[in-house]
């Protein structure tokens, strides 16, 4: 319905019958015969209902969003986008210098810098391998196994017996103490946590050691551990 143009009467008896709710109940208590204009009934309108109005913010708020220390450039991107997508007749080159601008200082910011990006489209570009490489890191950190408080008192129970996960084992041509060995010397494994500081047990059997938890009481070939690492 559009009464844009027409007369004020008209104006009037129009406007009020959209009202729902708190805006309904405004109207109702004015005074009668308090209306002789449009304007007599817009005007308290937009006063009285002002807290409600929606705000829009202007280019300038652009430069007060910045990245958080720990926030991840996916939900920076996110956050700048929404706010951005609400801000009239926004210049590409001023959304741009804003969101480079708002980047925390690192690896990612030094690159846009030596890149330059001339466009949103080239920002987005280059944001999408960083956003894949913080998928990445966070699926690593997922996956990394956690320690619980009780490990280490479990190591140290003389009658603790690690349950094998395999049935049946691989038969090497060679001991697995010189396997291990081998593999720790190349780096290509890390000796397990804190291995160097496991106490020995008492009375834990001297003639028996283990090359890979580096401590006495049972040897490298009958490592359950080590068995699991190797197969």
């Amino acid at each position: 319905m559009i009464v844009n143009g027409t007369s004020d009467k008209v104006l009037y008896c129009c406007f009020p019958s959209y009202f729902d709710g708190p805006a309904l109940d405004w109207f109702c208590s004015l005074p009668a015969g308090s209306i002789s204009y449009f304007r007599d009934l817009s005007k308290p309108f937009e006063e009285h209902f002002a807290g409600s109005a929606i705000y829009l913010h202007d280019s300038d708020y652009l430069n007060t969003i910045r990245q958080g220390q720990q926030e991840s450039l996916r939900d920076y991107m996110t956050c700048f986008t929404k706010i951005a997508m609400n801000i009239p007749d926004l210049h590409l080159e001023v959304e741009l210098h804003a969101i480079k601008s708002g980047l925390r200082p690192g690896k990612f910011q030094e690159t846009i810098a030596i890149a330059k990006p001339k466009t949103m489209a080239e920002f987005r570009e280059k944001n999408k391998g960083q956003i894949d490489i913080e998928k990445l890191r966070q699926a690593w950190k997922t996956e990394k196994p956690h320690y619980r408080d009780d490990d280490k008192m479990r190591d140290n129970k003389k009658n603790f017996k690690p349950t094998p996960r395999y049935e049946s084992y691989t038969k090497f041509n060679t001991k697995r103490d010189d396997i291990i060995k081998e593999i720790l010397n190349s780096k290509l494994i890390k000796p397990p946590r804190k291995a160097s500081s496991y106490p020995d047990s008492k009375g834990a059997d001297r003639s028996k050691y283990c090359s890979f938890h580096w401590k006495h009481s049972h040897t490298t070939d009958d490592c359950v551990i080590a068995k699991d690492l190797l197969e």
